[in-house]
């Protein structure tokens, strides 16, 4: 029960209770560079890096400049097809911790706790929750409603809770953090930190487009909607022109591939490359295809920041 309050600072030995969360695309070296020496933790998506010589290329980076921890997430589910590489580079670096997404964990924990890393886990109800924490999680990240990207249909006010009350292990938060009230209110529900990335989006570390990045100042809550049609899986993205023309939801076709039993595997690859693609295209160069992912935080974007400011206003203001 100790280990369950003790804060996410203690856990990773940071300043304060924040994880720059991984976002496809948009989370870089510099990012997480630049978190580690503002007090906070910053995670990579190992997909980020399209080969894994790439992947080993960034986590040297980050080994020879980062000040604090870091860590790498991986999607475990059978989509990534270069998963089990990614791990196996993860612990030839010993990263200080892995976030799992989208797939049983067990592997992963098995494998990183041999090198030392820690395994926190995405968990969207406490079934699941319950779970990875019995196949040895060491935090649960408690993804809510109110988070950006891939998000889970359950509000942080119940959700937190829920898993502080029947879970024995840290509980972080992941959605609904836009300023020092909305943190503060997470940590009072009982989490131990947050994680938290549309806030990052349009920081100058970051490295997508000055239109992605504008957008997010631009744009605000009301302008977020969902999508499952570029990842298999609801997904925030902004309601730009662009979007409002488009489909956002999966035809009868495409809802049958998705849950069949046999061909669902290379559908939702297929589905995941494809939408990757195009959020690529949009992140990095101008299109009229302006597909952004960000969530509700957003709202509280009002300028193009370094990281370590974005840091200081989160915790002071």
């Amino acid at each position: 029960m100790m280990e369950k309050r003790n804060s996410l600072t203690q856990l990773l030995n940071i300043k304060h209770p924040i994880i720059l969360a991984p976002m496809f695309l948009v989370s870089n070296v510099a990012m997480l560079v630049a978190a580690s020496k503002a007090g906070i933790t910053g995670c990579v998506p190992a997909l980020n890096y399209r080969t894994i010589k790439d992947l080993e290329v960034a986590l040297k980076e980050l080994k020879e400049n980062c000040k604090g921890p870091f860590g790498v997430n991986l999607i475990v589910n059978k989509s990534n097809f270069l998963y089990k590489e990614q791990l196996k580079t993860c612990c030839k670096y010993k990263v200080d911790y892995i976030i799992t997404s989208l797939g049983s964990p067990k592997e992963t924990i098995n494998t990183a706790h041999k090198s030392g890393i820690k395994v926190f886990c995405d968990v969207v109800n406490l079934t699941y929750a319950k779970k990875v924490e019995a196949l040895g999680a060491d935090a649960l990240i408690a993804v809510n409603r109110e988070a950006g990207g891939h998000y889970g249909p359950t509000s942080y006010e119940e959700l937190i809770p829920e898993l502080v009350k029947n879970c024995n292990i840290p509980v972080i938060s992941a959605g609904g953090v836009g300023n020092k009230q909305q943190l503060d209110k997470m940590l009072n529900l009982g989490a131990t930190g947050v994680s938290v990335g549309s806030l990052f989006i349009a920081s100058e570390e970051s490295s997508v487009s000055e239109k992605y990045k504008e957008a997010c100042v631009q744009y605000g809550a009301k302008d977020i909607v969902s999508t499952n049609r570029l990842s298999g899986s609801d997904c925030t993205i902004i309601n730009t022109p662009y979007v409002q023309q488009m489909e956002t939801h999966q035809n009868k076709l495409e809802q049958f591939l998705n849950n069949h039993k046999r061909l669902k595997k290379w559908f939702k690859a297929f589905i995941f490359y494809n939408g990757m693609k195009t959020f690529q295209k949009a992140a990095f160069s101008a299109t009229y295809k302006t597909v952004w992912c960000a969530g509700p935080s957003i709202e509280h974007v009002n300028s193009i920041q370094p990281v370590a400011v974005i840091v200081d206003d989160l915790v002071k203001n």
